[in-house]
């Protein structure tokens, strides 16, 4: 699993699970772990949707472990660049494929989905509200904005979703503020009479 940025935070597992790791760890999990290879994880795994959040993940074939011992120190990784800065390398593109599955946050927040080639899109969690049903598994997503195709793969960073090229939305963020709906509100009491 990509980051806008192009580094790995995780894997998917043959069942759909996804497996969160920090990005910091990167070249560790691209060393340690192969696609097809069966894996060990431990960690914590989400009630809600399919998702661990690995402490350590072994790949049984080479036996090699990638441990999340915490945040690296203070200088050693660069800094992200800023909000609406596309990464080095990135390029303008649009994309589009079925969803194979939504992506997660650590916290279990939508921010992403799997195309069926492959492709990562990612959206902010906030604005993944706005936009849910385009990210169900089987529907239609086209996305359009900073992306990268590197050894691990290819991600998009959207600015624009919708069902095809030519009926996207911009996918703005959210104003400060911006409260959700509550998950199951009660109806609201009825008018006095």
């Amino acid at each position: 699993v990509l980051t806008p940025i192009g580094e790995l935070e995780g894997v998917i597992l043959a069942d759909g699970t996804q497996v969160h790791l920090p990005p910091h760890l990167t070249t560790q999990l691209a060393g340690a772990v192969r696609t097809g290879d069966t894996v060990t994880v431990q960690g914590h795994r989400s009630s809600y949707v399919p998702l661990v959040v690995a402490a350590s993940i072994t790949d049984t074939n080479t036996g090699q472990t990638v441990v999340d011992t915490g945040p690296p120190p203070p200088g050693l990784r660069p800094p992200p660049p800023p909000p609406g800065v596309p990464p080095a390398g990135a390029q303008q593109m649009t994309v589009q494929g079925k969803v194979q599955q939504a992506l997660y946050g650590p916290g279990g927040d939508v921010n992403g989905a799997l195309l069926d080639d492959g492709t990562i899109v990612r959206i902010g969690p906030r604005e993944a509200y706005l936009v849910a049903a385009l990210l169900n598994p089987g529907q239609t997503l086209a996305a359009q904005g900073w992306g990268l195709t590197i050894t691990y793969g290819r991600v998009v960073e959207a600015q624009a979703v919708g069902p095809s090229p030519g009926q996207m939305t911009q996918v703005a963020p959210l104003p400060p503020g911006f409260a959700y709906p509550p998950a199951a509100a009660p109806p609201p009491p009825p008018a006095p009479r």
